[in-house]
């Protein structure tokens, strides 16, 4: 079980495109003037509210001109489908075919995305009559580009050489029902409420989740993993249409679904509304609705959490998620049988199960449960009970739930699990059988500690004695079985290693193994070669003082005997937005695409992220946005002013949110940059939350049809901030997809147009690429993703080497 604020990258976020294949897989969830002249020119660094505003009123008053460009949004309109088309060819017509270039980046970050030698992460589904674990992995290679989905014994998986299983060749299934098929998951059937699991070893069904290429809505089909098959209508097998669909199950033959049911079942941020009770062997349109939200919420959900190993009770749980960071939620205690259809013969006799009760905590606070405890993380101070103590935002805390259920707040002790100062930030916890394992940050690095779960709460017993420069997670291996943990670390420069290690290790005698210092350590079970040249490579964290003083740290990758003269290639990378944190991680196509050539590559830890934690994340919401954006701008000056670059040769990229980011770079300070990469991105500030999954980004931006808008929103909308009368304009790439159903490509699309538009006789270069498949993620298989990070990349390159002459 792993619980980690950086969930949200579900919702929105790339993070470093296409790179998951090399990182580890619960590391989320994609970054012309002088040094001299530079520092002498102070009063052109303005701070991005007054550009923003001044911008904006360059070109039309906000919010008043009609949108000459609407037409773009119409996804498959045969109009917009042309636009791509021909804005694809012009673009490579302009920067040329990576598959084709003489720089040979697109081969090289297809051989490493397709390469033998990664690492294939598993996940266990129980054991098999023979006592042997069942391994499964999903792999995709240059044979598989769509992916098999395959299993095999944990005494095979140790190996070298495991033989694998095919269960599902999704090459075969894509070419046999003419679709092109992107994996997206597998939801199994919790081998603890499964009768047919033998007793509780093996899980025996799960539900696949199969989507269009690469979009957020999915397929879902029932599939047996004893046969191994899907399972068919005629045998009772739940299957829905291609919908935003949650799904998961109640018992063997219940399923919670919130799923597109027809009008009224969606909220306005294209998630379910209503969540339907579906026993096998009857029509879903028939399936009673149990519960439901506000058209207004963002999202409903219904699950059950089953800690009768740990000492606790079945906790049913209901929730509303009112905003991106606030819900509401009802609780219940339930057996076994309660869980089971109405007509199953288990149930008869069996009482029907107490009433929810809404739980009486901060809305937005995140909660779980553990054995008999019920944990609390705080996105902002709390008291619960009235004259008592209060807890700081960031902090992580824990009660007995029986006691909060049934007496209330008010009559709970609290105890303290973590809390932050201001330069460390919870991150994530995740259980096995007997212990927490707590992920923190300081100063955005890494550090495990472990806690060991009794009557009492949970003891300390030991972890990383100091935080180091390195992406680290753990994992349960089987939270139901024993203490063993997955381990999986890498840094900017060492490639991902996955290791076995064991919770019951830590603080005992026997707690050194293999020289490894972590006492937690088992052994090392599978490391990824380098992939890249990374001699005489070093990481350097560094700190920029923004504009209100504030110190925000990055991290610098470059070669250790580095020229100061502002000549060296150099890649900042920034998100800034919903709590997601950046930090160390082995990013091999960044590697071979840019590192290698002898560039500098440079990560921003802006405010907007979760580096610091919630007040790290607050500082940058709604009308304090600009915050972030003067953030990144003060690591450009910095790397500036230090000569590791100059504008010419600094380029920027950022996705998705990280896209916003960009826009923003690109028409408030043309002047620091030399080239620019526009993923995924939103645009159209005025109206993002009209866009499919855009209204449930308010809690994030504002909302565009109140006051916000001529408030605050307004100052950070580049669509709405192109400056007819500047002449140049930073070299710009923008990316996205056709089958994007988070980030609707029309925000790139309307802004791509109207920069042509406008820009007539201007220097205003624009290259748009529009990947027909995709989704959020940008493309759907390795040689798309090849291919658009080639483009990227090798634009940048491109553009910045022409700016050392300049």
């Amino acid at each position: 079980m792993k619980v980690n604020t950086r969930a949200v990258t579900l919702l929105l976020s790339i993070t470093h495109h296409r790179s998951s294949a090399l990182s580890s897989p619960f590391a989320l969830a994609l970054r012309s003037i002088t040094g001299s002249a530079f520092t002498t020119k102070k009063n052109n660094r303005r701070t991005v509210a007054t550009s923003m505003t001044t911008s904006a009123t360059a070109s039309a008053a906000p919010g008043t001109a009609a949108d000459p460009y609407l037409w773009l949004e119409d996804v498959e309109s045969e109009a917009s489908l042309n636009f791509a088309k021909e804005a694809n060819m012009k673009c490579l017509a302009e920067l040329g075919d990576p598959k084709n270039s003489e720089t040979g980046t697109y081969q090289k970050v297809l051989d490493v995305l397709e390469s033998d030698e990664r690492i294939a992460y598993a996940r266990k589904y129980g054991v098999d009559d023979d006592g042997e674990s069942i391994m499964f992995n999903t792999w995709k290679d240059s044979k598989n580009p769509k992916g098999l989905w395959r299993k095999t014994t944990m005494t095979s998986y140790k190996t070298d050489n495991p033989e694998w299983e095919t269960v599902l060749d999704i090459d075969k299934l894509a070419e046999k029902d003419g679709i092109s098929w992107v994996w997206k998951g597998s939801t199994p059937l919790s081998k603890m409420i499964d009768p047919l699991s033998n007793d509780g070893k093996r899980v025996t069904r799960t539900l696949l989740s199969l989507s269009r290429g690469g979009a957020d809505a999915t397929y879902v089909k029932e599939f047996d993993l004893i046969k191994q098959d899907f399972v068919t209508e005629d045998e009772g097998g739940f299957m829905l249409p291609e919908a935003k669909t949650s799904a998961s199950y109640k018992s063997r033959d219940v399923l919670y679904v919130g799923s597109d049911f027809g009008e009224g079942s969606l909220t306005d941020s294209g998630y379910p509304r209503v969540i339907k009770e579906w026993v096998r062997g009857t029509n879903i349109e028939d399936a009673p609705v149990i519960f439901e939200g506000e058209k207004a919420d963002v999202s409903v959900s219904a699950y059950m959490n089953d800690q009768r190993l740990r000492g606790g009770p079945i906790y049913e749980i209901r929730s509303r998620s009112l905003t991106f960071y606030t819900t509401k939620r009802w609780v219940r205690r339930v057996q076994f049988e309660q869980l089971l259809a109405p007509d199953d013969s288990a149930r008869k006799g069996v009482d029907d199960p107490e009433e929810f009760i809404e739980m009486d905590v901060q809305a937005d606070a995140s909660v779980t449960f553990v054995g008999k405890w019920l944990m609390i993380s705080l996105r902002s101070d709390w008291e619960p009970v009235p004259g008592g103590p209060t807890y700081k935002s960031g902090s992580l805390l824990y009660t007995n739930a029986d006691t909060f259920l049934t007496k209330g707040k008010d009559a709970c002790s609290y105890s303290v699990l973590f809390e932050p100062t201001d330069r460390t930030a919870y991150e994530g916890y995740s259980f096995t059988k007997n212990y927490l394992i707590l992920s923190t940050m300081d100063n955005v690095k890494s550090k495990l500690e472990f806690f060991k779960l009794d009557d009492d709460g949970f003891k300390f017993v030991g972890g990383d004695k100091e935080a180091q420069i390195r992406a680290c997670d753990a994992g349960a291996i089987d939270p139901t079985e024993n203490d063993e943990i997955w381990l999986y670390t890498s840094g900017y420069t060492q490639p991902s290693v996955l290791s076995i290690g064991d919770a019951s290790k830590v603080g005992t005698k026997d707690d050194v193994h293999d020289k490894k210092a972590d006492s937690y350590f088992v052994k090392d079970l599978k490391s990824l070669p380098s992939m890249y040249d990374t001699t005489d490579l070093v990481v350097t964290q560094k700190f920029a003082k923004s504009e209100d003083g504030t110190e925000i740290p990055y991290f610098v990758i470059s070669k250790k005997d580095i020229k100061l003269d502002g000549n060296n290639p150099t890649l900042l990378y920034g998100y800034g937005g919903f709590q997601i944190s950046l930090g160390p991680k082995y990013i091999a196509t960044v590697g071979v695409s840019w590192l290698e050539r002898g560039g500098v590559y440079v990560e921003a830890n802006i405010r907007g992220g979760g580096e610091f934690g919630p007040s790290w994340h607050q500082a940058g919401l709604k009308a304090k946005r600009h915050k972030c954006y003067e953030d990144f701008i003060a690591v450009g000056e910095d790397l500036v002013k230090n000569k590791i670059c100059k504008p010419k040769t600094l380029a920027a990229r950022g996705g998705s949110n990280g896209g916003l980011l960009m826009g923003m770079m690109y028409v408030t300070r043309p002047d620091l940059f030399g080239a620019i990469h526009c993923a995924v991105p939103l645009l159209d500030m005025k109206r993002f939350h009209t866009l499919l999954a855009g209204a449930s980004w308010m809690a994030e931006y504002g909302d565009p049809d109140s006051s916000d808008w001529d408030e605050f929103l307004h100052k950070y909308s580049p669509y709405h901030l192109i400056d007819e009368k500047t002449e140049n304009y930073a070299p710009m790439l923008v990316t996205t997809s056709t089958r994007d159903d988070r980030v609707h490509p029309g925000h790139a699309r309307k802004m791509v147009k109207k920069l042509w538009d406008l820009g007539e006789g201007k220097n205003w270069p624009v290259y748009y690429y529009e990947n027909i498949e995709g989704g959020h993620g940008g493309a759907a298989d390795a040689k798309q993703s090849a291919f658009m990070t080639a483009l990227a990349f090798d634009f940048m390159w491109d553009t910045c080497c022409r700016g050392k002459s300049d």
